[in-house]
């Protein structure tokens, strides 16, 4: 009964936030499983095409990267680098994909979506460049509005800043220190908010399962 009753929830939740995304010119697709995420791609994905992405644990989580790299694609790696000047080179590479996918910090209610970068490699490219954007994220990314957003984006950070090996004061204290490390990945902040001049360049893949952090 409980497993019933949350996938109802999530599926209402998903058919409200796919109205929004549709009002402001984002297409939207809601799957169940992760496990429908992979066949999902490989409908909307032409053989041939080149594809990058964005550094995200649902990526891998829902076996998008192992897809990528076995399928009949031109995958754009940013994770076989072997040093910084070819990861330099891989990741201007990917504004010239035809594909990016990436996964989001928050999605709103009303269909914003809300990431937090470091460098700047995820973000920029699904803001300017590729062909088209797919942005694949679990249903735990939803929340009721931007303050929300920013609540739940300082929350995962020192998960975040844990995962990459950093050392920023959050992965001392578990919380955000909002400081000033060298090391620190909270710089860019970016909602997009409308696509309604770019129509059917972003499709969002929301799933209803936990997904990333």
């Amino acid at each position: 009964m409980r497993e019933e009753l949350y996938k109802w929830k999530y599926r209402k939740l998903a058919e409200v936030v796919l109205e929004n995304f549709a009002k402001h010119g984002i297409d939207g697709h809601y799957v169940e499983s992760r496990n429908e995420v992979v066949p999902l791609l490989e409908e909307l994905l032409p053989a041939g095409s080149s594809i990058a992405v964005g550094g995200s644990l649902t990526l891998t989580e829902t076996g998008v990267l192992d897809f990528l790299r076995k399928g009949n694609y031109n995958f754009i790696d940013r994770y076989t680098t072997k040093d910084a000047e070819e990861r330099k080179r891989v990741l201007l590479e990917s504004f010239g994909a035809d594909y990016f996918l990436c996964s989001a910090n928050a999605i709103t209610v009303r269909g914003e979506i809300v990431q937090m970068d470091g460098h700047g490699t995820r973000v920029a490219p699904m803001i300017y460049g590729p062909e088209k954007v797919i942005i694949i994220a679990g249903i735990n990314k939803v929340v009721s509005d931007l303050e929300a957003a920013r609540e739940r984006i300082k929350y995962i950070s020192p998960m975040n800043a844990r995962r990459l090996n950093l050392h920023t004061p959050c992965t001392a204290t578990g919380i955000c220190m909002d400081c000033r490390s060298n090391q620190r990945i909270c710089e860019t902040y970016v909602i997009l908010n409308d696509s309604s001049a770019h129509r059917d360049r972003y499709l969002v893949i929301l799933v209803g399962e936990d997904l990333g952090l």
